[in-house]
């Protein structure tokens, strides 16, 4: 069993928040008794979320914050610094996506998917690796994807923009190793499968139909891992067993790999329900999709029910 007694008191930030992975992780580490500062452009929600932990007893502040944008990153570390005095843990885990074939959507639908998912990630270590050093000590977490090892059709900026995200926490770890901080100073980077969010109803989507991906995980067991990471990361952490087969077999047989991942991927865009084209929340927020589930599970059953009827 997993002593969370290290965690008490923590101050740990956590971006995105509002909803999925961030939501659940803010949840349960407040419930372990860590101050969270959460972190998201949805102000009203997390500040809903705010109520919640501290009528259970627990300790949250909301800082609403756009991480494309580095000023309101640096607003975000010095408002937890003012708050808590230092930072000891900064969970990096905001994420968008825009699927579709590449050709098919906006250029600048790849370009936001970039600012924010890589860019803004670049955003929340620099302002978190800096005070870690001044303070000695602090644990960056990036949450990544199995689409950090294993490209995968109909995501190719997400795909691209996770890729991005593990190679900068391996030259991170290098880096601190470097200068001698590798001892009290880590990066773990989170990597998990496709998993039932708010994150597909969130998501640009241009393919014509709902967005779907064959054997979802549940949030549950990537919540529980960033939570973990948040006493002891590791440099590279497939989460769940889909997620450490598809890097195994990536690692033995990259291009055979690659090719069932787009196949998988094809077949399963073609089930889903037709829908229009959409920027998602890509530029501006939206209401939908508010908590640690998506619901995308229950939507394909009813889809292939259907499809088994006709």
């Amino acid at each position: 069993m997993t002593d969370y007694q290290n965690l008490k008191n923590k101050v740990i930030v956590v971006t995105g928040a509002s909803s999925g992975f961030g939501r659940g992780a803010a949840e349960k580490l407040a419930d372990l008794g860590a101050h969270v500062v959460l972190a998201a452009r949805r102000t009203d929600v997390l500040d809903e979320l705010v109520s919640e932990i501290t009528r259970s007893g627990g300790s949250a502040l909301a800082v609403g914050t756009d991480v494309s944008d580095p000023a309101a990153v640096s607003r975000l570390a010095d408002t937890t610094v003012k708050r808590f005095g230092r930072i000891d843990v900064w969970v990096n885990n905001v994420g968008v996506g825009a699927l579709g074939m590449f050709w098919d959507i906006p250029i600048e639908d790849h370009a936001r998917v970039i600012d924010v998912n890589f860019k803004g990630l670049i955003y929340g270590a620099h302002a978190a690796l800096r005070r870690f050093r001044a303070q000695e000590s602090g644990f960056l977490i990036n949450v990544g994807s199995i689409d950090s090892e294993v490209p995968l059709a109909y995501q190719s900026s997400y795909a691209a923009s996770k890729a991005a995200v593990l190679s900068l926490s391996r030259t991170l770890n290098e880096e601190l190793r470097l200068t001698g901080d590798n001892e009290n100073i880590r990066v773990g980077t989170i990597m998990p499968w496709a998993v039932d969010t708010p994150w597909w109803t969130h998501a640009a989507n241009y393919t014509g139909h709902a967005p779907r991906m064959a054997k979802m995980d549940d949030p549950s067991i990537v919540v529980d891992a960033i939570v973990a990471a948040c006493m002891n990361p590791r440099e590279e952490q497939p989460v769940g067993p889909k997620a450490r087969a598809a890097n195994l077999s990536h690692n033995l047989f990259p291009d055979l790999t690659e090719r069932l991942s787009a196949k998988i991927a094809d077949t399963e865009a073609e089930k889903g329900r037709p829908a229009p084209h959409t920027t998602g929340s890509l530029y501006e927020p939206m209401p939908e999709g508010v908590g640690v589930e998506g619901g995308i599970r229950e939507r394909m059953q009813r889809e292939d029910a259907a499809q088994n009827e006709q």
